[in-house]
């Protein structure tokens, strides 16, 4: 029997293809770790990102592929993502070692969008990935009730710099005006004051090593939303509307201020998208209005991310500190964020495609 070449693994692995990047994982060097032992045939595939929603389907693919080949008897494939990012490192003030920003944003309030960036970032936690989140809503905190945490964090000195330690909730590392309020006074600062508090956001948070954080700004498009975008190493954002006009009018107004700042939109999420009675499954009831999301991503060419359904346990989550995908995870609406939060992160990934990679430990799955 003849032996198993390299080669020929390589060779019955190039037909698979990557959606996002149209090449074959072969020729993107996704391929790692390849040995041929007699019979057995072994391999990694490095994915860019550990919310890649194909990565079931890769490794189907790659063992049947394989396992093909004459004179395979066993494959055992790995899978592993290192996540992409920019460059990052102590040269980078603000957030040196976040490898991806992303902001959850709306032109105005009331459209569940904190309720999105928390169901996001847990989604992509869930999926493997170190992911802090950052409520930078300095006048209207709500993460520190989304999540049931209400702590004051703790300041440490490291070198004669002192930093200070977000919360843990949920597996994410949390950072919130919310933690430094101690009544129900309302917050009332100008601009110069919150442009301050959000460097130290930014600078003074020791946020350590992230795949993802993700930043919910505050609704519209006024001084803490644009210090954020000023400041911040963003690498993308996703602005989040409900069907009806107002809210779609809005989401233009956001989109044209990340297009100002330079910063990429990766879509639109359609909110309370439409709701289904649990009596009665057939019938779909768009309680807002019908594809304002999606029409308003194609006038102004960006990507429709998805609908997010209404559901009364995303109301009940929150005022409990269990977001959706915690307590429900198996809901329409646990499934519409992963699935949207697998897609932002590829979209991320396609983005630092031609920056610089940054070592990094890798994140590995059990087959």
């Amino acid at each position: 029997m003849s032996q198993i070449q390299e080669a020929q693994v390589l060779d019955a692995l190039r037909p698979i293809i990557d959606p996002d990047f149209g090449k074959s994982i072969v020729d993107l060097g996704f391929i790692k770790e390849l040995r041929v032992e007699g019979e057995h045939v072994s391999f990694a595939i490095e994915l860019t990102t550990p919310a890649c929603p194909v990565k079931s389907e890769f490794e189907r693919q790659a063992k049947e592929r394989v396992a093909a080949l004459p004179g395979v008897a066993e494959v055992s494939v790995t899978m592993t993502a290192q996540t992409r990012g920019g460059a990052v490192g102590p040269e980078r003030e603000a957030l040196p070692h976040v490898k991806n920003v992303l902001a959850v944003a709306s032109g105005k309030g009331g459209v569940g969008k904190s309720t999105t960036a928390i169901n996001l970032a847990l989604s992509l936690k869930a999926a493997g990935a170190r992911v802090g989140i950052l409520d930078a809503d300095v006048y209207g905190p709500s993460l520190p009730l989304l999540l049931g945490v209400n702590q004051r964090p703790v300041t440490v000195e490291k070198g004669g710099r002192k930093s200070i330690v977000p919360l843990d909730a949920q597996g994410l590392k949390v950072m919130s005006m919310g933690f430094f309020i101690t009544d129900d006074s309302p917050v009332i600062w100008r601009g110069p004051m919150v442009h301050g508090l959000i460097g130290q956001f930014l600078t003074d948070v020791a946020w350590g090593e992230l795949d993802y954080l993700v930043i919910d700004l505050p609704p519209g498009t006024g001084d803490a939303a644009l210090t954020l975008t000023q400041k911040a190493p963003i690498s993308g954002a996703v602005i989040v509307t409900t069907a009806n006009d107002l809210s779609v009018i809005d989401a233009r107004k956001g989109l044209k201020m990340f297009e100002k700042v330079d910063v990429p939109v990766l879509g639109i999420i359609e909110n309370m998208a439409y709701f289904v009675p649990p009596d009665l499954p057939d019938r779909k009831y768009h309680i807002f209005g019908e594809g304002g999301g999606k029409r308003v991503a194609e006038e102004l060419g960006v990507a429709f991310l998805g609908e997010v359904p209404i559901d009364t346990r995303v109301v009940e989550g929150g005022d409990t500190g269990q977001p959706i995908v915690v307590h429900a995870p198996d809901s329409d609406v646990a499934r519409a964020f992963a699935s949207i939060a697998g897609t932002v992160a590829r979209k991320l990934a396609v983005l630092a495609s031609d920056g610089p990679k940054v070592a990094d430990a890798n994140i590995t799955w059990v087959s």
